[in-house]
């Protein structure tokens, strides 16, 4: 009985051994890889976190997306990103990486749709509402752009991009008198703006 307590002991201390090897091997490739990055050498930081990589390792899917994107291999970023974002569906840090090499691919259905996703998240994230309403409103779809870019100015009324786009969204959208009274909201924010005086000379 003695000799098998003895047996266990050494097997868990055997395991525990390893995990702790198997770590500091990880976290010396990741470290590795940052410090690559730091100097834009993005195939040696991308082969160190492939020497510890592991399919179902959320982390290790992510840096490989962030760091594909940074070497401009965007459909390679396109697939550790997708990895990841099964590996943990509810985290919206990886869909806003996604939408990184997507947007450089001008792959808008996807973007669109990943934006769509965190708001079912989290409907009251400001810049999925921003930049989704950008989306819209580049597709000359103000409804949605207004709906989406007033959520973010009643939650920050001073953002100033925000603001200049709701006002183009209303000028659009017919609602002259909603419109200028945003320009003149946005020359109050950034003095001199140059977009919301020209949009003011729109407005008889």
């Amino acid at each position: 009985m003695e000799n098998l307590k003895f047996i266990t002991i050494i097997f868990c201390l055997s395991v525990i051994t390893g995990v702790f090897a198997q770590n500091n091997v990880r976290q010396t490739a990741f470290s590795k890889s940052y410090e690559y990055e730091k100097n834009a050498n993005y195939t040696a930081a991308i082969k160190e976190v492939k020497s510890v990589y592991d399919a179902n390792d959320y982390f290790s899917n992510i840096r490989l997306g962030w760091l594909l994107y940074l070497g401009k291999n965007y459909t390679e970023s396109i697939k550790y990103y997708d990895k990841a974002v099964a590996l943990k569906p509810y985290a919206i840090e990886a869909r806003f990486g996604a939408i990184k090499p997507l947007s450089a691919i001008e792959s808008w259905e996807k973007v669109k749709a990943h934006y769509l996703q965190i708001l079912k998240i989290d409907p009251q994230n400001t810049t999925a509402n921003y930049w989704l309403g950008v989306v819209y409103y580049n597709r000359k779809d103000y409804v949605n752009a207004n709906k989406l870019f007033e959520k973010v100015v009643n939650l920050y009324p001073l953002d100033y991009d925000s603001v200049i786009m709701l006002a183009w969204t209303k000028l659009n959208l017919g609602k002259a008198a909603d419109a200028k009274v945003l320009f003149n909201h946005a020359l109050t924010i950034r003095p001199g703006d140059t977009s919301a005086l020209s949009g003011l000379k729109l407005i008889k």
